[in-house]
């Protein structure tokens, strides 16, 4: 049985596996002990604190194998993005220039840096390790974070978003930070990716162009692969479509990847999830005849546990969840507790 539940410390060789594995592009875990460690700690404080509005927590969580104890994934929540560092995008918009004297009317897009998604809150970090991917872990990993929002939605803003890994090459290599570099930067899109992921976003602010980019203006490989996420991307972003995200056309400064945005109640998981007692039954007790997969998760913080399972029973009349033993026992939750779930 997979398990969702929050990081700990136990977990920091098993989370910078995943950050090796995770590969270039992967800003939010870079291969770092110490700036691991501190995502570890920071998360602990962060379920551990009282919040009455939303602030500068992350959540961080890791999928667990009920069994072996491996660790196969991980997948986490920003509170609210960018009020402790400015966090910046390019907003994709129009300009016209027309002259009625010579007939001429032309369109043209243009890049423009801002901070408008200051406050926003940001799911990132989704990670399912290669031999792991398999089946619905992936949809688990993504759809459960919208269930713990749910179930804490004090502690998170109402506007939701999620930067899309945008178009690089195996070796890390961006077309579009390659015609930022050229004419602005002197390093390597790894290096700059890097130091984003370090939080050290200083030279942004130094030595990104103030002014509105021509798109036009660009290489041809840049101007392509605007708003485009990388090949190992698409799944995560067609999940995320599915629960009403929709990109509004604001990229990655470095590698120009679409960052998508929903309001939490308008988000499919948020809208179709149910909440009730929870009733521990014998397996032959359930009624297995539609074989729906359900995801299941206790109404806990720091304690917070789901997965998911077929056997799963879900009684509008009485609103109540009809478990096995050992799922309950996964949830760590008794007779008469509230849960909440929804169809996987």
């Amino acid at each position: 049985m997979q398990v969702l539940r929050p990081i700990s410390e136990k977990d920091f060789a098993a989370l910078k596996t995943i950050a090796i594995e995770s590969g270039h592009g992967f800003t939010s875990l870079p291969v770092d002990d110490d700036l691991l460690s501190s995502k570890i700690a920071r998360s602990e404080q962060s379920f551990a604190k009282t919040v009455v509005q939303p602030q500068d927590e992350g959540y961080l969580f890791v999928l667990e194998d009920n069994d072996s104890g491996e660790i196969l994934g991980t997948t986490a929540i920003e509170a609210a993005v960018g009020m402790q560092t400015p966090l910046y995008h390019y907003h994709l918009g129009k300009t016209v220039h027309h002259s009625r004297t010579l007939n001429v009317y032309n369109t043209v897009d243009i890049l423009s840096m801002c901070n408008d998604y200051t406050g926003a809150s940001e799911i990132c970090t989704l990670f399912l390790r290669e031999p792991f991917r398999k089946g619905l872990a992936g949809r688990f990993l993504s759809r459960s974070r919208f269930n713990f929002m749910a179930l804490h939605a004090d502690r998170f803003s109402d506007t939701v978003i999620a930067e899309m890994r945008g178009v690089s090459d195996e070796d890390g290599h961006s077309p579009f930070w390659q015609w930022l570099q050229e004419h602005f930067f002197s390093i390597e899109f790894p290096q700059a990716d890097h130091l984003v992921g370090l939080g050290d976003k200083v030279f942004i602010s130094e030595l990104m162009p103030k002014y509105p980019i021509y798109a036009n203006l660009l290489s041809k490989k840049a101007q392509a692969v605007i708003g485009h996420v990388h090949e190992k991307t698409k799944p995560a972003l067609r999940l995320l479509e599915k629960e009403g995200f929709e990109h509004r056309g604001y990229v990655d400064l470095f590698d120009a990847g679409p960052t998508v945005e929903s309001r939490l109640q308008n988000i499919k998981t948020v809208r179709e999830t149910k909440r009730g007692a929870v009733r521990i039954v014998k397996p032959e007790e359930l009624n297995l005849t539609e074989a729906q997969t359900w995801s299941v998760s206790n109404c806990g913080l720091a304690n917070f546990r789901a997965t998911f399972d077929t056997q799963v029973n879900w009684c509008g009349k009485t609103a109540a969840f009809k478990v096995t033993a050992d799922i309950a026992s996964a949830l760590q939750v008794s007779e008469g507790d509230e849960v909440s779930g929804f169809i996987l």
